[in-house]
């Protein structure tokens, strides 16, 4: 690598696209990654259990010293239990679980011994499959009121959707009715008998991650999927929405799969919004890989996957598991990898007895990837927008409340180094920086100091930069999240509560790593005009008072822009059939204006790289990148006025099928339907 000098530039760039906000510069290198980090564009805050991990009670260690003080060391906020599909055969009051193993010494009480010594909390399933509401209350009764453990999050059951009625079983389910809607009615019954215990309590339900199978599928007598029938009928007594998210492929594969999630989050909560009709939280309770489990690739995904679902309001994320086994030997970065799901060594050998782990309790690369990640996060801390020009280079950021900065740098590429410059929008901070590395091979993090704007990162590594503020400023306290009231095809008006006396409110979008200012004011509403029709926008206030001092971001706002509100076309595409990764989608083109449309074309881009259209009928499909364009046949490439024409075609999908947003006939804009 060649070596480079770099020196802070502080910039006030009052009339800038920045609207003010102070940018630090390194001159750099011109091979160098180029960083930006936003300290103005806000994200989403940490809660006090975002970082958690599954205990299972086939797991003799669950709750010793020993294994409690290592997820003290790594920064566990929150411990699971009693362990996935046992959930759902544990009966927690005679410590069983017939039909499968019940390690010693892994009760209720020594759980939540190790849950006390770490310095965590609890988050407990209760039997759904084979247990009762009654059940389910007298463990509140026990745990809350009897033991004042103040156990807070309670999930109902665990991936019931497994449970046959889509075909797969895994999940023992002893109801004569597997349907969703079996579920989301006992779900209901237990939330109210669990909260007539202890009201304080949050209650889970168990949802399908978008993208992810059965995702999508209605059988025969559902009213819909399976998420939007549990959501309609549990969602207005639950708190908070169980996902679980097994990313496959291989090494290279799954560290880019962490792209999906923004989209994934954002159709689960638009599902909630709609069937639920209130908000809920969102808990993805079960995370690991299927590449690189004990070694590197395996670290990499976990801190990346961590940051990115907290970025995104996730409240809990909790890997599986603490100890789990080895199953198969191989060598993963020039080190052994045991294809084992747990953070800690079993000390097991496989089944031939020709490869064993290392001894007992030895963490392993995700161990290690936890603990990056929460030495890079705190509770209270709020994630900011930052990124690189390199799609090898994965980069977060976060503000803390003593006015420091936290960088995590993933480099993902296994073989080069990475020279970095960063540029900080919002933030000066001072030259030097605690530098935190994790790197292929190692046991430990490592702590030294270096520059805040420019370093090197080795092949395969974590790196954490922890800056402190160049000049200690105190400025007005962060506005709250604003909310849209009015939101048309061109226009959206902003509402929030109003400034302190003397302060005004500026507003700024998120465009990538940029901030663009929209306005200032001193009230309590701004509309802003002259947006595009079916857009997607973020947006962020910033609270500046009489001297000049800013604020922390407000919470973002991330809302939409309807379709046109006059258009001389309509389109209406329907999900017809979905399988799981793929689906008919059926087309409905309508000619809404006064003249007749001849030789018709429709024009669509998907929002993915992971959605394509396969085949479609009624018309001549093709799809180049991601457009796809729909020519009339000879039957129907005349379109009268009021007509409407249907075709169809056959999509295919490996994530989140995120519906198109803008549909155009022969370049015309259409509405929605």
């Amino acid at each position: 690598m060649r070596s480079r000098t770099a020196t802070l530039l502080v910039l006030a760039l009052a009339a800038s696209q920045l609207g003010g906000i102070p940018i630090v510069q390194a001159q750099e290198d011109p091979a160098a990654v180029r960083v930006t980090v936003n300290a103005r564009a806000g994200l989403e805050s940490v809660g006090d259990a975002a970082i958690g991990v599954n205990h299972a009670i086939w797991d003799a260690q669950l709750g010793t010293p020993e294994v409690a003080d290592l997820l003290r060391d790594a920064g566990v906020q929150a411990m699971r239990y009693p362990g996935g599909s046992y959930s759902d055969i544990y009966h927690w009051r005679d410590h069983t679980a017939p039909g499968g193993y019940v390690a010693p010494n892994t009760d209720f009480d020594h759980f939540m011994a190790g849950v006390q010594r770490a310095g965590g909390q609890a988050i407990v399933a209760a039997n759904y499959g084979t247990g009762t509401p009654q059940e389910a209350a007298d463990w509140v009764r026990y745990a809350n009121i009897e033991k004042g453990y103040g156990v807070k999050y309670w999930e109902i059951g665990n991936e019931l959707y497994g449970n046959g009625h889509y075909g797969s079983g895994w999940e023992a389910d002893d109801h004569p009715d597997k349907s969703p809607a079996g579920y989301a009615t006992l779900v209901a019954e237990y939330a109210r008998a669990m909260k007539a215990v202890d009201p304080t309590i949050q209650v889970g339900a168990v949802l399908t991650t978008p993208g992810d199978w059965p995702d999508g599928l209605v059988t025969s007598g559902d009213a819909g999927t399976w998420n939007q029938v549990v959501l309609s009928i549990a969602g207005p007594v639950v708190d908070f929405a169980i996902l679980h998210w097994y990313p496959s492929g291989t090494g290279a594969e799954v560290l880019t799969k962490t792209d999906r999630v923004p989209d994934m989050i954002r159709l689960a909560r638009q599902q909630i919004a709609r069937y639920a009709g209130k908000e809920l939280g969102i808990a993805l309770t079960e995370i690991n890989t299927s590449y690189g489990r004990n070694t590197q690739p395996g670290a990499l995904f976990a801190a990346d996957a961590y940051a990115t679902l907290l970025q995104n309001g996730v409240f809990t994320v909790d890997w599986w598991n603490v100890h789990n086994g080895p199953d198969t030997a191989s060598t993963i970065g020039g080190h052994p990898d045991f294809h084992d799901y747990g953070l800690l060594s079993s000390a097991g050998c496989l089944s031939d007895g020709t490869v064993c782990q290392p001894p007992l309790n030895t963490p392993f690369a995700t161990y290690h990837g936890l603990a990056m990640t929460s030495k890079f996060v705190r509770t209270g801390d709020q994630f900011v927008v930052a990124g690189a020009n390199d799609p090898l280079v994965k980069v977060h950021a976060a503000r803390r409340a003593d006015g420091g900065l936290a960088v995590l740098l993933i480099n993902e590429d296994p073989d080069v180094a990475k020279p970095v410059a960063v540029d900080y929008a919002g933030y000066a901070p001072a030259a030097d920086a605690q530098v935190l590395t994790y790197t292929n091979g190692d046991t430990a993090i490592s702590t030294t100091t270096g520059s805040a704007a420019s370093l090197t990162l080795p092949p395969y590594s974590l790196t954490t930069l922890v800056l402190r503020p160049a000049t200690q400023s105190t400025g007005p306290s962060a506005p709250a999240r604003p909310t849209a009231t009015t939101v048309t095809d061109r226009a959206a008006t902003l509402t929030w509560p109003a400034p302190a006396q003397g302060a005004k409110y500026e507003v700024h979008r998120q465009n990538g790593t940029v901030s663009e200012q929209w306005g200032e004011t001193t009230g309590t509403t701004f509309t802003v005009r002259n947006l595009t029709p079916s857009t997607r926008y973020t947006v962020n206030l910033i609270a500046r008072d009489g001297t000049g001092r800013v604020s922390w971001s407000s919470p973002p706002l991330t809302f939409s822009t309807t379709t046109p509100a006059a258009s001389t076309c309509a389109v209406k595409l329907t999900n017809a059939n979905d399988w799981g990764n793929g689906y008919v989608g059926s087309v409905d083109i309508t000619n809404t204006g006064n003249a007749t449309v001849d030789n018709w074309t429709l024009a669509f881009d998907w929002p993915t790289g992971w959605q394509q259209m396969n085949s479609g009928w009624n018309a001549t499909w093709a799809q180049t990148g991601a457009t796809v364009r729909v020519a009339g046949a000879d039957h129907n490439r005349s379109l009268a006025p009021g007509a409407t024409v249907n075709v169809g075609f056959v999509g295919a999908y490996q994530g989140p099928n995120v519906p198109p947003a803008v549909f155009k006939l022969n370049g015309v804009h259409c509405t929605t339907r």
